[in-house]
C-alpha cells in the first residue's frame, strides 16, 4: 500500500471513529486566529477559558485588543500559559492587522497562497503551524497544519521518515525540512477531493490527527490495540 492509499484510508478509519468533527472550535475567524496563536504550547481547554475571559471583558475584536494593554491582555490570556511571551505575539499579529489592513481579518488573508502565508511568517511569533492554522480555518486557503501529533503517528506507521531530515545524527524534527517534508506528503497525497469539498476534508483530516494523536497515540505509552488507525500500523518482520 502507497502513502496516499494509506493516508485516504486512514482517514475513513478516523471519521468511521470519530465522526465528523467540525472543528476548530471558533464563533468567528477572528476567534479562530486568536486561538490558533494562544494554542502554542498548551491544551486547548486553557485556551477556552483565555478566550473566555476576553469575550466576558468585551475585548474580542481587533481593535479593541489592539488598544488594550500589553499587560492587561496578558493577564486576560493568563490561563493559556507563557501569557507574557503569547501576549506580545498576539500583540504582534494585531498590529499587522490593523496598521495594515484596517482591522479586516479578511483583507489580511486575501490574496494568492504564498503571498499569504509569507505574510504571517513576517509577523514575529507567528510559526510555520500557527500560520497554517489560520490560513486552514480562519480562511479559506489550502494550506495543511502539521504538528506534533502528525509528525509521531506518521513515522509510527512509517508513512514518513525522519531520516530523511536528519543530519550528523542530529534531528531536526522542529526544522522547516522537517515541516516542509510532512507538508508536502499530505497535500500531495489528499489532493484528490473536489477543491469546493477539499477545504472541508483537510479542516477535519486534522482534527482527526488531533484527536488519535491526543487519545491514542501517546509520546508514551501509546493505545495501540484501541486505536482507529491500529490495522495501519507495520507488520512485525
Amino acid at each position: 500500500m502507497n502513502n496516499s492509499v494509506a493516508l485516504r484510508n486512514a482517514y475513513k478509519l478516523m471519521l468511521t471513529r470519530f465522526g465528523h468533527l467540525n472543528w476548530w472550535p471558533g464563533e468567528t475567524p477572528f476567534e479562530v486566529a486568536v486561538g490558533a496563536v494562544l494554542t502554542q504550547n498548551t491544551s486547548w481547554t486553557n485556551v477556552e477559558k483565555a478566550i473566555a475571559n476576553l469575550k466576558s471583558a468585551r475585548v474580542l475584536t481587533p481593535h479593541k485588543l489592539y488598544v488594550l494593554p500589553e499587560a492587561t491582555l496578558a493577564q486576560h490570556i493568563r490561563p493559556a500559559g507563557y501569557f507574557n511571551l503569547k501576549a506580545r505575539r498576539l500583540r504582534n499579529f494585531l498590529t499587522v492587522l490593523v496598521e495594515e489592513f484596517g482591522g479586516r481579518l479578511d483583507r489580511m488573508l486575501s490574496g494568492e497562497l504564498n503571498v499569504v502565508r509569507e505574510r504571517l511568517l513576517a509577523i514575529n511569533g507567528i510559526g510555520r503551524e500557527t500560520a497554517d492554522s489560520i490560513l486552514l480555518y480562519a480562511g479559506t486557503h489550502h494550506s495543511f497544519v502539521i504538528d506534533a501529533y502528525t509528525k509521531r503517528i506518521f513515522e509510527r506507521h512509517g508513512w514518513w521518515s525522519d531520516s530523511l531530515n536528519t543530519r550528523d545524527g542530529k534531528s531536526k524534527s522542529q526544522s522547516a525540512d522537517t515541516y516542509g517534508s510532512l507538508k508536502e506528503l499530505c497535500e500531495t497525497s489528499l489532493n484528490h477531493q473536489p477543491a469546493d469539498d477539499r477545504l472541508d476534508y483537510w479542516r477535519d483530516y486534522h482534527a482527526q490527527i488531533v484527536m488519535v494523536g491526543k487519545d491514542y497515540c501517546r509520546p508514551r505509552s501509546p493505545d495501540c490495540t484501541n486505536c482507529p488507525l491500529r490495522t495501519l500500523l507495520p507488520k512485525p518482520v
